[in-house]
């Protein structure tokens, strides 16, 4: 029994230290490196499926130091392996021009493979000398992750992700000591153990796993400068907040801010989420009169246009168009803010700086999620408002373009819209990049949410205008009024604005003031409003097509043909080309390279002809379990993006998906024993794969039709209730997704136990591959399309498996 025990612990210490990665490498570096990480850890499970499967001869007599070992070895790997991956010079920006920097990231691709090398090791151990318990052992792996996932995401909220860190191994070390304590001529050693494990969690310098920004995040740039200084600062899943003040160098946030502005901003303290997406918290002591410089922004528009508007703030952040609402005097203002630490830090922490602007009567704040909140809302306002809600510095270098994001998708710019009061207006702004991306495929999929409504002239309902620094599209519940067009022309005359698109305008008035080489703005939406808008979409040298709540990647402007602009020219190549979508393409093509390797390497090196397979049952062994290994993540992948929008935060979505999906394959790894004798018993010609395959494509079938509008529909219940559900809904496609691995380890296990270990490499290289390709693939087809093609990779494996199985029962009787 200790020995499960140990297995649990160091499955639960190995997921939480893999969540705990990519919330550091959000932090350090950006979002994007999610992927980079899962890859790391499964590129640690194939290598050691591929150790084991050479050296298992040799660990078999060690099998009790060996596993001990490797889960000790995990702990100190969890902090060292950080700490020195931090030391390395890697700068993605100049992965595309400078060949050094792909030696960097392969070195911190072998460092950061470590301990999760260690970790599972310990698994391939224990499945390849404990045949008789691989249902038990695989189930208490997989429940040990499960509750590692949740178990992790409170923890963040009690310490920061790098104390996070030494629990976990601190954890890591535990599980080796447990294991000690369950082998006889180990246990002596169980005290030491446990001794080295607190030794390691108190005695490591905190400066060694402190995260190390790049350089080229807003953060970094901040405190540069001279007397720059943290006033306060706040973790959480949610995110890292630091409040920064220069007194010398004064802070000053005005995005877009009119060249003609005679009116500077009043005090403010930079707020950086993450290290990035900066904001400010802006002193306000009650009178609105400081505050006219925000009249001198894009986002002023719509308050042009309506009066004392009822206004929505979706995102507020640091309070900017919260302020702007009480500078034009708004009737009431309701404001959606998804981390309630932001809340706290304008509300209590700099309260009196910032006026508590966030508390009654100034304000009803809501802690929620944007769609959430107007999926479920029942008021309507006059003035809906989303503004700049990441980072100029992230949005131009294209970190974002593989960030999921459900706020501009045209089901959100359709849920948004249909909060607006009658000729009510929703306002986005977005930061302005050259070439236009993000204003002109927000234009065209405010297009395509207005046709969803049955609206035949979009165009009259729709009106954007550009600064030197950002743009704000307008979508009116009503057709536009020739006053309003003229507030339009008057607002931008008198600012220096350009209109990007107004109804009726004409080519000239477009391009006039903020002189662009072109004028992109005005004949893109000329041509997305026209019959051409196919072949612009085709042609344009962004990728503008309108984002979808199953293609939510809103950042995803690359094209390949950029690839050339960016060689043409290095200096401004990143921004052209999208460089996040370069770093996943970048990882996927190593993780192939590396895959092959690991599985190959073993079939080249044994010398074991006779070791119970045929070449052929070689070949469908390899096929099987990289298409197990390829699917089960195609599905777990999708299941989180799908519930994001059902929980309201991608964070709780992963502990949610991630831990339901683990615990309840355990359950079904635990029972597939059972499921063998009785389906042998009572059926023999039906293969246990087959029908567990059965199950899964069933239940995958049912999840993907019924699942989104039901998900909708339940969308108001309570947050509780809806964890509760979202654990009932993955439940059964769990239980049997979680049936198909140990039936195979048992079919090898009876007969060729030689190739266990490199079965257990074969998924874990397959799992490398399928975290990077599942999101590359929802990029271009779609989540459900990749959720379609993970169940015909299951129904591959169960031929596989079935032709497996007669082909080596056929060869039995021709021996016999």
């Amino acid at each position: 029994m200790t020995l499960l025990l140990s297995i649990f612990v160091i499955s639960a210490a190995t997921i939480a230290y893999e969540i705990l990665l990519m919330r550091l490498f959000s932090i350090i570096q950006w979002h994007h490196y999610a992927y980079f990480v899962i890859s790391l850890a499964l590129l640690g499970f194939g290598a050691s499926g591929t150790y084991l499967s050479l050296a298992q001869s040799w660990l078999r007599s060690r099998f009790e130091m060996a596993f001990a070992g490797s889960a000790s070895l995990f702990g100190v790997f969890a902090l060292g392996s950080f700490s020195l991956a931090q030391r390395v010079p890697f700068n993605p920006l100049a992965l595309v021009w400078d060949p050094i920097q792909f030696l960097y990231i392969t070195l911190i691709y072998l460092i950061l493979t470590l301990p999760f090398f260690c970790a599972s090791l310990c698994i391939g151990l224990a499945l390849r000398f404990n045949r008789q318990r691989l249902s038990r052992i695989y189930a208490f792996d997989l429940a040990g992750a499960g509750l590692g996932a949740s178990g992790v995401v409170a923890i963040l909220f009690l310490v920061p992700a790098e104390m996070a860190l030494r629990v976990t191994a601190v954890a890591g070390v535990v599980a080796g000591a447990i294991a000690c304590a369950g082998f006889v001529h180990l246990r002596s050693r169980a005290t030491i153990l446990t001794i080295c494990a607190l030794a390691l969690g108190v005695g490591w310098p905190d400066s060694w796993i402190e995260p190390q920004l790049s350089e080229y995040k807003g953060l970094s740039h901040a405190l540069r400068l001279p007397d720059a200084e943290v006033v306060s600062q706040h973790s959480s899943p949610l995110g890292s907040l630091t409040v920064v003040r220069n007194s010398t160098i004064p802070f000053r946030y005005a995005p877009g801010l009119s060249l003609n502005s005679i009116h500077p901003p009043p005090d403010q303290l930079a707020v950086y989420s993450d290290g990035d997406a900066p904001g400010a918290i802006t002193k306000f002591a009650g009178d609105t009169a400081p505050l006219a410089y925000l009249d001198d922004q894009t986002q002023a528009l719509p308050y042009q246009l309506v009066e004392h508007p009822k206004v929505l703030v979706l995102g507020a952040g640091g309070g900017a168009d919260v302020l702007l609402a009480l500078y034009h005097q708004a009737k009431s203002i309701d404001a959606v803010e998804l981390n309630p630490q932001m809340v706290e830090l304008v509300n209590l922490t700099h309260g009196e700086f910032a006026g508590r602007i966030f508390q009654p009567p100034a304000t009803n704040t809501h802690l929620a999620e944007a769609r959430s909140f107007a999926a479920t809302s029942k008021e309507f306002f006059d003035l809906v408002v989303v503004s700049l809600l990441d980072s100029f510095t992230a949005a131009t270098a294209g970190v974002h373009a593989l960030s999921e994001t459900t706020l501009y998708t045209v089901e959100a710019l359709h849920d948004f819209h249909a909060r607006l009061a009658p000729n009510g207006i929703l306002a986005i702004t977005r930061w302005l990049k050259l070439p236009p991306r993000d204003s002109l495929k927000l234009f065209a999929t405010a297009i395509r949410a207005l046709e969803t409504s049955d609206i035949s002239d979009p165009g009259s309902q729709l009106a954007i205008i550009r600064g030197w620094k950002t743009s704000t599209l307008l979508i009116k519940n009503g057709a536009f009024s020739e006053s309003e067009i003229d507030a339009i022309r008057k607002f931008c005359e008198s600012r220096s604005f350009d209109i990007g698109y107004i109804p009726g305008m004409r080519a000239e008035e477009a391009n006039r003031r903020n002189v662009f080489e072109e004028a992109h703005l005005y004949k893109g939406a000329k041509a997305l409003l026209g019959p051409e808008r196919t072949d612009f979409l085709d042609s344009y040298k962004f990728n503008v097509t309108p984002a979808t709540d199953d293609r939510p990647f809103f950042f995803h402007f690359f094209k390949w043909h950029l690839i050339a602009d960016v060689l043409d020219h290095p200096l401004v190549g990143p921004q052209l080309a999208e460089w996040g979508y370069l770093i996943v393409a970048a990882t996927l093509a190593q993780a192939l390279v590396i895959g092959a390797v690991l599985i190959v390497l073993p079939l080249v090196r044994t010398k074991r002809p006779a070791s119970g397979l045929s070449g052929i049952q070689r070949i469908g062994l390899a096929g099987y379990f990289l298409a197990l290994g390829l699917a089960f993540l195609f599905i777990e992948i999708a299941f989180m993006q799908r519930f994001t929008l059902f929980l309201g935060h991608p964070l709780y979505a992963a502990a949610v998906v991630l831990s339901s999906f683990l615990f309840f394959a355990g359950v079904g790894s635990g029972v597939s024993t059972v499921w063998i004798d009785r389906i042998a018993g009572r059926s023999p010609h039906l293969s246990p794969v087959v029908m567990a395959v059965g199950g899964i494509i069933i239940f995958a079938l049912i999840h993907l039709w019924a699942l989104p509008p039901l998900l909708s529909e339940l969308q108001t219940l309570s947050a509780p209730l809806k964890v509760v559900l979202g654990i009932a809904f993955i439940a059964p496609l769990a239980f049997f997704m979680g049936m198909p691995f140990p039936l195979g380890l048992s079919w090898v296990g009876k007969r060729a136990p030689y190739w266990i270990p490199w079965a257990w490499g074969l998924n874990g290289c397959a799992s490398v591959v399928s975290a990077v390709l599942a999101v590359l693939l929802a990029i271009h087809f779609g989540f459900s399309t990749v959720v379609l093609i993970a169940t015909l990779i299951y129904v591959l494996a169960a031929v596989l498996m079935t032709a497996m199985d007669r082909h080596y029962k056929s060869q039995s009787r021709v021996v016999t």
